[in-house]
């Protein structure tokens, strides 16, 4: 069978799953079966586990996961997702209606982008109606064993690598970068070996605050007697945003935004308590180095970047997003495409900064560019929007904002601390916002026509009252008019 995306020219998979027709009106599976219906949609809850996991959406998750039961032949299916659950329910049968459902709880977030690549993949061999349910639960069987596409060495790599970028996007100098790359390094292996041991996330991120902050602190003490020049809170940011990366900042304003108020909600709560631990690492640092006898400097100002250092901090902005995606086990085409698509992002960024727009307007400029490149090159290349988007806003992560608000509430300076904490959160809510608008934009672009499912299989699964009536009264007359009465 000829996909969809051969016969009307490439389009992404949740772009497919919105607007392509079913493969074919027959279904493969036996729809009266209870058991072979609950093995499709235990099927799609599986596939939506991964998305979720994986930091996809809650629309674009349940479009995914409806388009998968179609290609099987549930044409009416409501998939429900709240915060880690998935529900999904129909009814079976055209005369006895016999409802099926299936719930199942996404666990914890790993944002593993090669799983990501590969149920991608998957789902679009099941729109094609190229792979039965068996041979779909097989793939997915052996995708949840297998080992990611390299391993955590390479990964542990790339975060060190991203925070060495993230120092030089902050304007830092050769020291600096060398202090965050080490310090990024030991704050995601630390983190790693804390998980491994069952210690909650919030505790592993005080101890990732406190191992950013701690470094920073004796490295600027050792500068001072050696006559060098150490901004630590250039050292403390990056390893801020390295551990704000992993979390749902982002991923619950845009929650939000397409409409799932509930999880966003609770997606919005569970970061605020994970950057709290953040914020609580930092400030025991802070209190350590000063009791120690190392005190930090005030803060400095903060000023707009040079045009001579411009496109440095771009082209660092290229290399934070790659790496990121190496830290999360992207496969190497889309590591590349996450660069490039960052360092065009960045640039858009630095511009607009210099126009005078300020940095939150240019932070919701820059990610609609990337929102819009991500939807354009999923068509191309024929990987997540997700990878793109996620990776390109990265390297505008607001953690100094997030550090100077800090440090200025320690120092008993109200008014800033509050003041860039707004910031920070004004900065993520433009970040979101621009990447929904961008992909929404991208979509409108060579629109396919939308699904138009056969409306007599939907009405067939539909239960009606009056329709039981009729039938009784239609066998009660036939049985009175039969010869034998």
């Amino acid at each position: 069978m000829v996909s969809f995306a051969t016969r009307r020219g490439r389009i992404s998979t949740v772009d497919a799953a919105k607007a392509a027709p079913p493969p074919s009106p027959l279904a493969p599976i036996d729809l009266t079966d209870h058991s072979q219906v609950a093995g499709v949609m235990n099927l799609a809850a599986r596939i939506g586990d991964i998305l979720l996991s994986s930091g996809t959406s809650n629309s674009d998750t349940k479009v995914q996961i409806q388009a998968v039961t179609a290609a099987y032949g549930l044409y009416y299916c409501h998939v429900d997702i709240t915060l880690n659950t998935i529900t999904i329910f129909t009814n079976i049968g055209v005369e006895r209606k016999t409802p099926v459902s299936i719930f199942r709880v996404v666990h914890k977030l790993d944002t593993n982008f090669s799983k990501l690549s590969e149920v991608d993949r998957l789902i679009r061999s099941i729109q094609a109606g190229a792979t039965p349910p068996e041979i779909a639960e097989k793939i997915l069987d052996d995708l949840e064993q297998s080992p990611a596409s390299y391993g955590f060495p390479t990964a542990l790599a790339g975060w060190a690598a991203m925070g060495g970028a993230v120092a030089i996007l902050l304007g830092g100098g050769w020291a600096v970068a060398l202090m965050s790359f080490v310090t990024s390094g030991v704050i995601i292996g630390v983190a790693t070996l804390l998980s491994r041991v069952g210690l909650p996330q919030f505790f592993q991120n005080v101890a990732g605050g406190f191992i950013a902050t701690m470094p920073a602190a004796i490295a600027y003490s050792l500068a001072l007697d050696y006559g060098l020049e150490i901004k630590p809170s250039q050292i403390i940011a990056s390893g801020i945003i390295v551990l704000l990366a992993g979390l749902t900042l982002v991923q619950s304003l845009q929650d939000g935004i397409t409409g799932a108020p509930v999880t966003a909600s609770a997606r919005f709560f569970e970061t605020l308590l994970f950057t709290g631990g953040i914020v609580a690492g930092v400030g025991l640092g802070i209190q350590l180095s000063g009791a120690i006898g190392v005190m930090l400097p005030a803060l400095e100002t903060a000023t707009a970047p040079n045009p001579a250092s411009i496109a440095v901090r771009v082209v660092a902005g290229g290399v934070t997003a790659a790496a990121f995606a190496v830290g999360c086990y992207a496969e190497w085409s889309s590591v590349v495409i996450a660069g490039v698509t960052a360092l065009v992002g960045s640039t858009i960024f630095y511009f607009m900064m210099s126009l005078g727009t300020g940095g939150v307007v240019a932070a919701a400029g820059a990610a609609t560019a990337i929102g819009f490149a991500g939807g354009l090159l999923a068509r191309r290349f024929l990987i997540p929007p997700l990878i793109v988007a996620i990776a390109g806003i990265t390297p505008m992560l607001p953690g100094l904002s997030i550090y100077r608000g800090m440090y200025a509430a320690l120092s008993e300076q109200t008014l800033i601390g509050f003041t860039n904490i707004a910031v920070a959160l004004a900065t993520a809510s433009a970040l979101a916002a621009g990447v929904v608008f961008g992909e929404w934009f991208a979509r409108k672009l060579r629109r396919p026509p939308r699904i138009r499912p056969y409306r007599a299989l939907i009405k067939a699964t539909q239960f009606s009252f009056q329709e039981l009536r009729d039938t009784e009264n239609s066998r009660r007359t036939s049985r009175n008019k039969s010869p034998g009465r």
